[in-house]
């Protein structure tokens, strides 16, 4: 009944997807201090368990089920009803609990991201509350609006795998969690293993082929070159990064290497099945040098953006989201953009889909952050911050930690 080609290849798609988490909570557990490993991991693995929980009782359903044309859909698919192994999804090549699976993947890793923003300053139990509270006031409408055949669909919004839905708003809502909690105490918190950020960098990069290519949903030649986009914006956008930070620096940083590397992964997502190869290559250039200029900006701003998670996601989702409504070409997904179409109208669609996510994501994460802090305290105390895993979490990273 079902395309065996396509559903084995969507099957390891969504394996890829699911191995990003562990991947983000090896970066981010790098590039946090040593007492404060675990706490940061915590909130990475976490996700797993409790977003699949929701996205199996209504998530998938106010996501995918209803609605056509507005915010949010409906709960016809709570619980999978309706569906079984027989149900298709889409033209029928692959089984409905499939495509369940990979988008449930993309919910697991899309509030995780958001983390980095305030390491070492949100207490665990504020933290799951947001959790649960961020992906039904936020990132269920987004789904639900750009890939659920929602209000951003009927308008011709374009979004390939994720700039507007995932990347955009878990910046602007990383944003917004910085400015509520404010800055850390100890603000000389530096990485303490490179090692892990690489490791974590590899598993990222390696899943996002999964994230990028499986979004077509199927192999053809859209899928292709969606896998060879991703490589090739990484790729340029981690040396563009390197070699502002090293004339900047006067040293060509590993860090700097593998942020770059993923703002380029974020930046490329929502035009990966949109645009040539060549213009992939530009995008991975402008998103190592942007991206770069918006963490410095954020720096001299002073906002404690711990691992930099508004300039990489929230300004690489926002820039791949406008460079798809520029340089989207015919030939590769039938979707023409202002310089290869002349589709002025394409292009102000893209803006205007990133003004409303970031005011939207903004607003209603400092609005949820607000409101959990009247319930229960949402930032560490002095002590809990200096040493937050044995504080929280009663466990270390290390025997000895120094």
């Amino acid at each position: 009944m079902f395309d065996t080609g396509h559903t084995g290849f969507m099957l390891l798609a969504t394996s890829l997807v699911m191995l990003m988490t562990p991947g983000l909570a090896f970066f981010y557990g790098g590039l946090v201090g040593r007492r404060n490993v675990l706490s940061i991991m915590t909130q990475s693995f976490v996700s797993l368990g409790i977003t699949t929980i929701i996205w199996f009782a209504f998530g998938y359903s106010l996501s995918f089920s209803g609605g056509e044309g507005g915010i949010i859909g409906d709960f016809g698919k709570a619980f999978l009803r309706g569906v079984d192994l027989n149900t298709p999804f889409g033209d029928g090549a692959i089984p409905e609990y499939l495509f369940f699976a990979y988008q449930m993947m993309f919910a697991i890793i899309t509030p995780a991201l958001i983390t980095g923003a305030f390491a070492n300053r949100i207490r665990f139990p504020a933290y799951l509350m947001f959790l649960i509270a961020w992906l039904i006031l936020v990132y269920f409408p987004f789904v639900h609006m750009v890939w659920g055949g929602g209000l951003f669909a009927k308008w011709g919004i374009k979004d390939f795998a994720g700039g507007i839905v995932v990347h955009n708003t878990a910046g602007m809502a990383a944003l917004a969690s910085v400015l509520f909690v404010g800055r850390r105490r100890k603000g000389d918190d530096v990485p303490h293993s490179i090692p892990l950020v690489a490791l974590g960098t590899g598993l990222l990069w390696f899943g996002w082929y999964g994230f990028n290519a499986g979004s077509q949903l199927k192999v053809d030649s859209v899928t292709v070159t969606a896998f060879i986009n991703t490589d090739i914006a990484a790729s340029c956008a981690a040396i563009a990064w390197m070699t502002v930070e090293w004339f900047q620096t006067k040293k060509p940083r590993f860090v700097g290497l593998l942020t770059g590397a993923v703002a380029g992964l974020a930046t490329i997502t929502p035009a990966a099945g949109f645009v040539t190869p060549g213009s992939a290559a530009f995008i991975g250039v402008l998103a190592g040098v942007i991206c770069y200029a918006a963490v410095s900006l954020k720096n001299k701003l002073g906002w404690d953006d711990a691992l930099d998670v508004w300039g990489v996601h929230g300004v690489g989702g926002a820039l791949g989201t406008i460079m798809l409504g520029l340089l989207a070409h015919e030939m590769i997904n039938g979707q023409t953009g202002l310089i290869f179409g002349g589709n002025a109208k394409f292009f102000g669609l893209q803006c205007l889909g990133i003004l409303i996510s970031s005011a939207y994501a903004f607003v209603f994460t400092y609005g949820m952050l607000w409101i959990i802090n009247k319930i229960t305290p949402v930032k560490t105390t002095e002590s809990e911050e200096m040493e937050l895993d044995e504080s929280l979490h009663g466990e270390t990273a290390y025997e000895e930690a120094i």
